[in-house]
């Protein structure tokens, strides 16, 4: 019988999951709490917090375990969890993802940069980072991010037993789609084998990252009255890039017909033109580069491009900043200029 190496004060070791929408956050925190049950004795509980659960999204998977003799009636949100799964690491930029985290908590990223980097951006004092590039295992293996941070997750909480593990995603799997067990196998145990982590000292008098839960700007308090929104539309105002899974689009200027196929199948205002006159003199609009503050990742324009103007690529940290070409709307500023 496994044992659980430390518990809160009410007798459970928690875990919770941030994503987005479409990275697998959901099923990854079903299929890790089948295995503590039913491969390791311990009890447990899952549940999802998410609104529409649509692609980009921000995702929130709840994990509880205890020993068997620890009945588990509490299904609240985890507010102070031991282990911190990040399946996307931009999210750090709309939600606070290592809120509530204990002194001595593991925070697990799915990333290709270094320690330091990710310390800084995410505000960690102290504790231990683990960081998998779950993302290049999945692509190389043609899987979902979720099995090789499964394979991470695992890693980090020894005391699970990984091969029931590959039992429940066999049992997942081999019904409706049995080409992708053994890919998904071999995604979880490269999780498993290639996380790495790095320690930074924790003070005796350290205490954990206070938890912060956000609320809107405006309530039933607050509201002007008549429940009136006193600003335009504000999408415009709107960062998309937490959304992206991990690729978006380049652009090469040299190919590009200005035909704007892009744009048409593109969902939001990521393409910037300007008007210009072609070789005989007559007007026409040109695509003059890409706002990337608006990009979801889709890669529909891509797809769209008759002439390969637009490829897709795996998004490295400072590319969208670097070359994004900005819109200019005039009329933005919090409200409608007069």
């Amino acid at each position: 019988m496994a044992i659980l190496p430390k518990k809160n004060k009410n007798g459970f070791y928690e875990i919770r999951l941030e994503s987005i929408g479409g990275l697998g956050a959901n099923l990854a925190g079903k299929m890790l709490a089948e295995s503590g049950v039913l491969g390791s004795g311990f009890n447990g509980s899952n549940f999802a917090s998410y609104g529409s659960e649509k692609k980009g999204s921000p995702v929130k998977s709840f994990i509880r375990f205890a020993d068997e003799d620890t009945e588990i009636r509490d299904h609240s949100p985890i507010e102070e969890p031991n282990v911190i799964g990040i399946f996307h690491e931009a999210l750090y930029k709309m939600v606070d993802v290592v809120s509530g985290l204990q002194p001595d908590g593991i925070v697990l990223v799915n990333s290709t940069r270094n320690f330091d980097e990710i310390k800084e951006d995410l505000k960690l004092s102290y504790g231990t980072l683990a960081i998998v590039d779950a993302l290049g295992i999945s692509v190389e293996e043609k899987t979902k991010v979720n099995t090789a941070m499964l394979g991470a997750l695992f890693r980090i909480c020894d005391f699970l037993d990984a091969e029931s593990m590959k039992n429940v995603i066999r049992k997942t799997f081999e019904k409706k789609y049995p080409h992708l067990v053994e890919p998904n196998i071999r995604t979880f145990e490269r999780g498993y084998n290639e996380v790495q982590f790095k320690e930074y000292m924790v003070p005796k008098d350290a205490e954990g990252k206070s938890f912060s839960k956000s609320a809107p700007f405006f309530g039933y308090e607050t509201q002007v009255i008549g429940g009136t929104i006193i600003a335009q539309g504000n999408s415009l105002l709107k960062d998309m890039s937490g959304s992206r899974q991990g690729f978006l689009p380049s652009w090469d200027s040299e190919k590009c017909i200005h035909c704007a196929a892009c744009d048409t199948a593109c969902p939001d205002f990521c393409f910037v033109w300007k008007e210009g006159e072609d070789k005989r003199g007559r007007k026409q609009m040109f695509l003059s580069g890409i706002d990337y503050q608006y990009c979801k990742g889709c890669l529909k324009c891509v797809d769209a491009c008759p002439t390969n103007a637009l490829a897709e690529i795996r998004e490295v940290l400072g590319f969208a900043e670097e070359n994004s070409v900005k819109h200019n709307h005039p009329l933005l500023a919090g409200s409608v200029e007069k």
